[in-house]
């Protein structure tokens, strides 16, 4: 193979320490090249220090694996002199059998020298501080929702089924009943006549589900659940403030995509921390939606096409279109619940789930690309598309109820 890079390092990392291996051309035999692999330690000062050791060693290009968080002062400190790329582990893994450090240290070397991978995606530091914004704003919301699940477990050790009847049990009038609980109200009719607006209509099934054993045990962890979910509701609203000031710079990016059906501001706004709001480093719509893991991948074998899953893409991206596409297929008359309902007939609500996302993330590119708003098609797109097959798929559903259909052009009004 063609070398690209005749001194070239490779950089295994750790929690610890960093196993470094420079490849440069052998002194002693010409068209031959030589390792010499050293160890590192992890801290400000021994990352600059084997900095200073690959720029005396005249490397052109190097090659770090991306390992958990432990990746990035080691490429922030070396990027600074040295031309770095960071690689997914799935691409550069090494043979099984023969994995150790130094061997992957030696093997990423190797790999980078011949051009044989591809860097990942590192945005410069304004979407890195948009992301981390981001994902912890998703991971409390997550952490909240898991509060909601262990408090709903509580009551129904208790025997109070309040989560049956009301569909949110920490809104206003679920909230006032569990803070009645707490305080050591039992009677089930005074508690259900705290009932607010339209959960006034269920006081009888509420004075039914609020019938039970809570003891002084269950008021004590259920204080502990909501004070505990207020905490993060209001780290929530503090990061909320915060992604508003970091978004100004993206605020055309986000009313492009606040046109498209099902994005909200939220969704939105973690959309445009994962993929930095430019699409010049993505070559197509395809390449997003690859790398956001929405499309099947290819996986032949002597002539058969085995099981083509979704690839795994960019987790918190790929959890924001799943958000997306469910608001999408809930909006009426829209070509992406059209094409939902199309799909879902032949290959399943999953499947076509995925498709919608797909269709989101390719519209998302072509808007950010060339800076134009959400363009619908309508719900009737496909009918209009071809309407003699939507005639005859409309023909065949009615014959197979029992139904002789005769069909009679209207006239065209003059």
């Amino acid at each position: 193979m063609d070398v690209l890079h005749e001194r070239c390092a490779g950089v295994d990392i750790s929690k610890k320490d960093a196993k470094a291996c420079v490849r440069s051309p052998s002194t002693k035999r010409r068209g031959s090249f030589t390792n010499e692999t050293t160890a590192w330690g992890s801290t400000t000062n021994a990352v600059l220090a084997l900095r200073d050791h690959l720029v005396a060693a005249e490397v052109t290009l190097v090659v770090i694996e991306a390992t958990s968080d432990y990746w990035k002062p080691f490429y922030h400190l070396l990027a600074e002199d040295l031309n770095v790329i960071l690689v997914n582990a799935r691409q550069a893994k090494n043979l099984p059998g023969r994995k150790t450090d130094v061997s992957d240290a030696a093997w990423l070397a190797q790999l980078g020298a011949h051009g044989l991978v591809r860097p990942s995606f590192v945005p410069p530091a304004p979407v890195r501080e948009l992301r981390d914004l981001t994902r912890a704003r998703t991971q409390m919301t997550r952490e909240r929702g898991q509060i909601v699940q262990r408090l709903e477990k509580l009551l129904e050790d208790t025997g109070i089924k309040l989560a049956a009847v009301a569909s949110d049990i920490m809104g206003v009038s679920g909230r006032a009943m569990l803070e009645a609980l707490i305080r050591g109200e039992r009677d089930p009719q005074t508690l259900a006549d705290l009932a607010k607006r339209k959960l006034r209509n269920k006081i009888p099934e509420l004075t039914e589900a609020l019938t039970g054993r809570f003891r002084d045990h269950h008021a004590f962890l259920t204080r502990l659940h909501l004070d505990h979910y207020d905490q993060l509701t209001d780290a929530i609203g503090q990061l909320d403030e915060r992604i508003e000031e970091a978004m100004a710079p993206f605020r055309g990016a986000l009313d492009l995509l606040d046109t498209v059906p099902g994005i909200n501001q939220a969704v939105a706004e973690v959309i445009i921390a994962e993929t930095g709001g430019d699409m010049a480093r993505f070559a197509s719509a395809g390449h997003l939606a690859s790398w956001a893991g929405v499309c099947p991948g290819h996986h032949e074998s002597a002539g058969r096409t085995k099981n083509t899953k979704v690839r795994p893409g960019n987790p918190y991206l790929k959890g924001a279109l799943g958000l997306a596409a469910f608001g999408a297929v809930r909006t009426k008359d829209t070509y992406l619940q059209a094409r939902y309902k199309r799909l879902t007939s032949r290959r399943g609500p999953l499947r076509a789930l995925v498709a919608v996302e797909h269709s989101i993330i390719t519209a998302i590119w072509h808007m950010l690309t060339d800076n134009v708003p959400y363009h619908e098609l309508g719900g009737t797109y496909f009918t209009q598309r071809d309407p003699e097959r939507a005639t005859r798929r409309a023909i065949n559903q009615l014959n197979q109820l029992g139904y002789t259909v005769t069909l009679n052009p209207r006239e065209q009004p003059a």
